[in-house]
């Protein structure tokens, strides 16, 4: 008689997310075995506490890792587990960015067209600015131009871009070398995010456009490439200059104003600007308002965001002091370096009742 507790292989399909013939081929090769087998019918029957070794297996091959390493990992400690996991994690993503970049290569080289030098500038310089915009990206299948970073060139400037419809950073550098004409395009940012180490290893990194992508000439490192988004960018100097005019200016110590959000308890952040500095005011009534010496001028003012969009947009501002402007509590706020301007973030504020 078999164990009423057991299921027949049908229901530990469903239980499991694996198939009928999945589960099959994985007790054929040793990695999931039944519980039991009906002698006469053949039929298989599992156990309740297979079906969390059964997730896993099947977990484990939808990141596309190989048998010999499913094995290892299920049979590990969770630390090995875990190490192992992030090695293919690594590899495959690796071997993503390794199959990009060749795509890349391949398509300039059937066109048959010569790569078009845009600017140089320097490595470490550029890296910082590539991370510190692209703090205002977002994943979104169907908009990929919210991952992407704008690079506009011009003889005297580079400017880069990027923005996820709650936030837009954008930051100015001087080239190099000056710029050989006028060009702009949106560069994947992922990709551009992948290179960043290799940038900031060279000395100067010279921009050379195909028409599907980017190199990046490295000075004694190998060259990387990034592929262009063919999505429009958001009109962004359309919405900078429609903005209106600040009303309240904030200069504040960057750092009292990071840790004061970061002991905040709440996902939502209150800023209360006066002529007495500002207060980081608290989720309810359980916690008294933080207060932050800073220099205000204009009128006072109450803003709300949410703590995932005020954030990132303090902690890349260059310099010890930030400048808040302020245009209302449901208008975008300007966030820049007190003494540097080169680097520029807008965050869009929560109205009171927290809605976007």
């Amino acid at each position: 008689m078999l164990n009423s507790e057991l299921m027949p292989i049908g229901a530990f399909a469903q239980r499991s997310g694996l198939t009928s013939s999945a589960l099959r081929f994985y007790a054929d090769s040793g990695l999931l075995r039944p519980a039991e087998v009906d002698p006469v019918s053949g039929y298989r029957y599992y156990s309740a506490d297979q079906v969390a070794r059964a997730t896993a297996l099947r977990q484990l091959r939808e990141i596309a890792m190989p048998l010999t390493a499913v094995e290892a990992v299920l049979d590990a400690g969770p630390d090995e587990a875990f190490r192992l996991i992030d090695e293919h994690l690594a590899k495959v993503l690796g071997d993503a960015a390794a199959a990009q970049r060749a795509a890349v290569v391949l398509k300039s080289s059937l066109v048959d067209t010569p790569s078009l030098p845009i600017t140089a500038l320097k490595g470490p310089v550029l890296a910082d600015a590539v991370e510190q915009v692209l703090t205002a990206t977002a994943c979104e299948p169907g908009m990929p131009v919210l991952g992407g970073l704008r690079l506009e060139a011009t003889p005297e400037a580079v400017t880069l871009t990027a923005t996820d419809r709650y936030r837009l950073s954008t930051r100015t550098l001087v080239p190099g070398e000056p710029a050989t004409s006028t060009w702009a395009a949106t560069l994947h940012g992922d990709e551009l995010r992948a290179a960043v180490a290799e940038i900031r290893r060279s000395a100067l990194v010279r921009v050379e456009a195909t028409p599907h992508g980017v190199w990046l000439r490295l000075a004694d490192r190998e060259d990387q490439c990034c592929r262009l988004l063919t999505e429009e960018f958001p009109d962004y100097r359309l919405m900078l200059a429609s903005l209106p005019e600040v009303t309240a200016r904030v200069t504040v110590s960057k750092d009292l104003l990071l840790r004061a959000l970061e002991e905040h308890p709440g996902e939502r952040i209150t800023l209360r600007a006066d002529h007495q500095g500002m207060n980081v005011l608290p989720a309810g009534d359980a916690h008294p308002d933080a207060h932050i010496p800073a220099a205000v001028t204009g009128r006072c003012l109450q803003i709300s965001f949410h703590l995932t969009t005020l954030y990132p947009a303090v902690s890349v501002a260059l310099g010890p002091d930030v400048m808040l402007d302020l245009r209302g509590p449901d208008q975008p706020v300007t966030i820049r370096s007190a003494d540097r301007g080169d680097l520029t973030t807008l965050a869009m504020p929560i109205k009171p009742d927290h809605s976007a």
